[in-house]
């Protein structure tokens, strides 16, 4: 391995990275993200200048993805520390190998640039297409790779006020990252002195300002176009407004579990449903710390009276046991009768030990971790005249899974317990990732979670209301079904990955023929 490349590099792409942290939740300061990747960009086109090495390009883009997951969802190491009972050491070493691994899984990224790219200024604008397509691809991966982990795609930083938000119902949020991807490049490119003016042999010529205005020219329309597509409705309501309580519990992660707080949790959550009455009432994921078999029978038909009474449904997040299998499951109680859903996507080293890893579940105090994945392609559930679409906790992390409801869901309900990472950047993060499924689907959110953050998200991505998070109570408001498809619930990714794969390729063919 030849080409020795430099510290400084490494780390100002590691501070890069670090530095697009601040856009997402909850600073949501979207335009660094914007500049996190311009400035990644441009230290991959210092790499294209005379001989190129692929695996500094690879270095480069690890070491961003590095500073971005360190600083990102350092809450991990919350999760495995204090709640999961790891000594501190190795909570730590788990959370750097973890996040070491994800920027592995984005490392390709610099190799392919370096290897493909073209230089001389007309071949500017396939550069920049080239870097968009590469890192849409890469999102992409990560968001199914070893089962998956989308968490912080720079798409998910432009929910609104952002105007790039306008193009999610269209291409979803890998779409959207496409398009930050393209702004980054383009405003590098667009900037950088000397821009307006690089010579077929890479070196710095006088010019005109073409060069300059042209990216320029293009990073408004974009932005134009963003803000002209937010008020675009894409879907419609249909049925009576839905009187809704969400209910946020507020019980410690660090005794929820223990026998003797079990009553506590049944009367909480039984009087912040007596005192705020709604046609659609929904507690938290694992609201009831037991077995969905271990709860009184009584219980559940106090329950199921108190949503009998406004002639709907109470929606409850409780483990139900089966054969000797174990379902994170949602229960539905009411008018509409008893209806059930499982969660589909279970979380690595949370709910299930990957192949291989027992060991490490040994370890760590996390209880019910090893629960059974549920049927896909369930229908909605019926509740208070809408069919609602069901996801638990990080299931709504992944937009392919949750178009799948569509269109017949007129509504999406997530019950969560983030508890499980404290007072860290988690719940805030969650919450933008849920946004951003409102975006793309045209449908109403309503969240309930354990600490928070328990919200009502409108169909254009806003939140309407939430619970201030750590504390106990119930968030009541009026919501709509609505009905109809975004372009992004009928085409999912596909035509977004053919055109990210298309990017790629021309460049690809172009070097082959070169």
């Amino acid at each position: 391995m030849s080409g020795r490349l430099k510290a400084w590099p490494l780390t100002v792409a590691l501070l890069l990275g670090a530095g697009g942290v601040p856009g997402f939740a909850p600073l949501g300061w979207f335009p660094l993200t914007w500049l996190s990747l311009a400035g990644l960009f441009g230290l991959l086109c210092g790499e294209t200048d005379g001989q190129r090495w692929p695996w500094r390009g690879a270095a480069l883009v690890a070491s961003h993805a590095l500073g971005l997951f360190l600083a990102g969802v350092s809450w991990i190491y919350v999760s495995l520390s204090v709640f999961g009972g790891l000594p501190a050491v190795v909570a730590a070493l788990a959370t750097f190998l973890f996040c070491l691994l994800l920027a592995l899984l984005v490392a390709p990224v610099g190799a392919l640039f370096v290897w493909l790219a073209p230089t001389g200024r007309r071949r500017r604008v396939l550069r920049v297409l080239l870097f968009a397509g590469l890192w849409t691809l890469a999102e992409w991966v990560r968001s199914w790779a070893f089962t998956g982990f989308p968490w912080l795609a720079v798409g998910y930083a432009q929910s609104p006020p952002s105007p790039l938000a306008g193009y999610a119902p269209l291409v979803g949020v890998h779409g959207v990252s496409l398009i930050v991807a393209l702004l980054a490049a383009l405003a590098f490119d667009g900037l950088r002195p000397g821009s307006s003016s690089v010579t077929e042999s890479g070196m710095r010529a006088a010019g005109g300002h073409r060069g300059r205005v042209l990216p320029l020219l293009a990073i408004a329309l974009l932005l134009g176009g963003g803000e002209a597509l937010r008020g675009v409705r894409w879907t419609e309501a249909v049925g009576e407004p839905l009187s809704v309580a969400l209910l946020q519990g507020n019980v410690d992660q660090g005794i929820k579990w223990r026998p003797d707080r079990f009553i506590d949790s049944l009367r909480t959550y039984y009087r912040l449903a007596l005192d705020h009455p709604a046609q659609l009432t929904v507690l938290p994921e694992t609201a009831l710390p037991a077995f969905f078999e271990q709860v009184p029978v009584e219980y559940f038909d106090d329950l199921t009276q108190l949503a009998r009474r406004r002639r709907g449904d109470l929606l409850l997040g409780i483990p139900v046991s089966e054969n000797n299998r174990y379902f994170n499951a949602a229960i539905s109680l009411g008018a509409g009768g008893t209806q059930r859903y499982d969660k589909v996507h279970l979380v690595p080293f949370g709910e299930f030990a990957p192949p291989g890893f027992a060991w490490f579940m040994a370890l760590i105090d996390i209880p019910l971790a090893d629960f059974t994945p549920g049927q896909p392609a369930r229908p909605p559930l019926r509740l208070a005249g809408q069919q609602v679409a069901v996801n638990i906790c990080y299931e709504d992390a992944f937009g392919a899974e949750i178009i799948a409801a569509l269109p017949a869901a007129t509504l999406l309900v997530n019950i969560s317990n983030v508890a499980w990472f404290g007072d860290s950047l988690a719940p805030a993060q969650h919450l933008q990732i849920a946004r951003m499924r409102a975006l793309e689907t045209g449908r109403m959110m309503l969240r309930a979670t354990n600490t928070g953050m328990t919200a009502i998200i409108d169909i254009d991505g806003r939140v309407l209301s939430s619970l201030p998070a750590f504390t106990r109570g119930a968030l009541v408001g009026e919501v709509r079904g609505h009905a109809g498809a975004t372009p992004y619930a009928r085409w999912g990714n596909g035509p977004l990955l053919l055109v990210a794969f298309l990017l790629v390729a021309a460049s690809a063919e172009r070097r082959r023929r070169a």
